[in-house]
C-alpha cells in the first residue's frame, strides 16, 4: 500500500517550506512517500498551533486518518507530533517514525534528535518523571538506586579515579562483568545535510537577517519576515539556488537597515522557493507525486517575464485537473518544461494533485413519529 502524506491547517508559507522539506526528506527515502491534496491521504500534518488547527485534527480523527500534530508545544493530543520549526531532518524521522519498514538510502537518517510522543497512556521514557521510570531488579539491591541509574553512570564516567565498586558494574566493560550482555549499539548515521540554497531555506536552520554571496551576486535573505533582496529577475540566480551551499557561505548581517538601503523593494522569499523548485527538478517531478498523476492549479500563480511560456501552461492548468502529458498537449510546451513548472507551483502550494470526488452522504432515514407518517 502506498504511504501517503497530506497538509492541512496550516498558512502558505509553512505549507510551502513544509513540502521542500517532505521532498528533500522523501529523496532520501526513495520516494516512498507520496504527497497528496489535503484529506485523500492516510496521513495527515496539521499545523496544531494556528486557529484551525484544533478543528481539523477533530474532524480528520473522526474520519481515521492518522494525525500529526505540527507544534512548538512539547505535547499534542494528536497521534504523532512534528516539533515547530522543523527541518528536513526532523521531517524524515517523522516518516520513518510512521513507516519504519522504509529504508533509508545509504542509511541517511539523523537520530541526533528523539521526537517527544504525544499525549498518549504510555509515555515514552523521556516523558516520564524520574518517579515513574521503572526500576530494574538489580537496582533496588543496590544502597545507591535511590539516587537512579542515570546519575550513577554519569557520575563514575566524569571521575575516571573513583575506585571501581559494585554499583559502577553498570558500565564495566562485559569482559570483566561476566553478567551483563553487550549491547547492540547500531552507529548514528550522520544527519541530513541542505544542499542548495533553497534546501537551506527550507530547513529552518537558517534564521536571522543573513546575506549570502556567490561569484560576486549577493542576496540578503530577511527569515523573520520571509523576504529578500536582491536581483530584480531570477535567472541569473540559477547557479545559486542549485549548485552546493554550506553553512560558511551565510554571514550574519549586523547593521540591516544600512545594508538594504538604495536596494530597492524586498521581495517574497517564496519566489526564491518557486524559483528553486522550478530548478531542482531538471524536468523530472519531484520525489513523492506520480508523474501519472492529474495536477489542478488552485489560483492564478505570480508568472516570470524571462519565463513566458509559463503564462500558456498556467491558462491550460486553470481550466481544470490533467496530467503533464495533457497540459504540455494543450500548452504547445514541452513536458520538460511543464513538469518543471508543476514543481515550483508544487512547493509553494499553488498547485496539488486532484482529490478524488467524495462520496456524497447517504439520506437520513425519517425518525421519530412524524418520520413514520412521512415515510409511509
Amino acid at each position: 500500500m502506498a504511504l501517503t502524506l497530506g497538509l492541512t491547517g496550516m498558512d502558505p508559507a509553512t505549507e510551502a517550506s513544509l513540502k521542500v522539506a517532505f521532498s528533500i526528506a522523501n529523496s532520501q527515502l526513495a520516494g516512498a512517500w507520496k504527497l497528496l491534496a489535503d484529506d485523500t491521504a492516510d496521513h495527515m500534518i496539521v499545523d496544531m498551533d494556528s486557529m484551525y488547527g484544533p478543528m481539523s485534527w477533530l474532524r480528520l480523527h473522526a474520519a481515521g486518518k492518522t494525525v500529526i500534530g505540527l507544534t512548538s508545544a512539547p505535547r499534542t493530543q494528536a497521534d504523532y507530533r512534528l516539533a515547530q520549526p522543523f527541518d528536513a531532518a526532523s521531517v524524515q524521522r517523522l516518516l520513518l517514525e510512521l513507516a519504519p519498514e522504509v529504508i533509508p538510502v545509504n542509511g541517511a537518517v539523523d537520530h541526533s534528535e528523539p521526537v517527544p510522543s504525544g499525549l498518549s497512556p504510555a509515555p515514552q521514557p523521556h516523558d516520564q518523571l524520574p518517579k515513574e521510570r521503572q526500576v530494574p531488579a538489580d537496582e533496588e539491591t543496590s544502597p545507591r538506586a535511590g539516587l537512579g541509574a542515570d546519575r550513577v553512570v554519569t557520575n563514575e564516567l566524569n571521575d575516571p579515579s573513583e575506585p571501581a565498586s559494585a554499583t559502577s558494574a553498570a558500565i564495566m566493560p562485559a569482559a570483566t562483568n561476566p553478567t551483563l550482555h553487550t549491547p547492540s549499539v547500531e552507529p548514528v548515521p550522520a544527519p541530513v545535510e541542505p544542499r542548495t540554497l533553497t534546501e537551506w531555506l527550507a530547513s529552518g536552520r537558517i534564521t536571522g537577517q543573513v546575506g549570502f554571496e556567490r561569484e560576486g551576486l549577493k542576496l540578503l535573505l530577511d527569515l523573520g519576515r520571509r523576504e529578500y533582496f536582491g536581483p530584480a529577475t531570477l535567472k541569473p540566480l540559477g547557479a545559486h539556488v542549485t549548485t552546493d551551499a554550506d553553512a560558511a557561505d551565510f554571514t550574519s548581517i549586523a547593521e540591516w537597515e544600512k545594508s538594504v538601503a538604495g536596494l530597492g523593494s524586498a521581495q517574497p522569499l517564496s519566489r526564491l522557493l518557486w524559483f528553486g523548485g522550478l530548478m531542482s527538478g531538471g524536468g523530472k517531478l519531484l520525489p513523492g507525486f506520480d508523474p501519472q498523476a492529474r495536477f489542478l492549479m488552485l489560483k492564478w500563480p505570480q508568472t516570470e517575464r524571462e519565463f513566458p511560456r509559463h503564462f500558456r501552461i498556467a491558462t491550460v492548468m486553470m481550466k481544470g485537473a490533467a496530467t503533464l502529458d495533457e497540459i504540455a498537449e494543450a500548452s504547445g510546451v514541452a513536458v520538460a518544461d511543464v513538469t518543471d513548472f508543476v514543481n515550483a507551483n508544487l512547493a509553494t502550494g499553488f498547485a496539488e494533485v486532484e482529490r478524488p470526488p467524495e462520496p456524497e452522504p447517504e439520506p437520513r432515514k425519517p425518525t421519530g413519529l412524524f418520520g413514520r407518517f412521512r415515510g409511509r
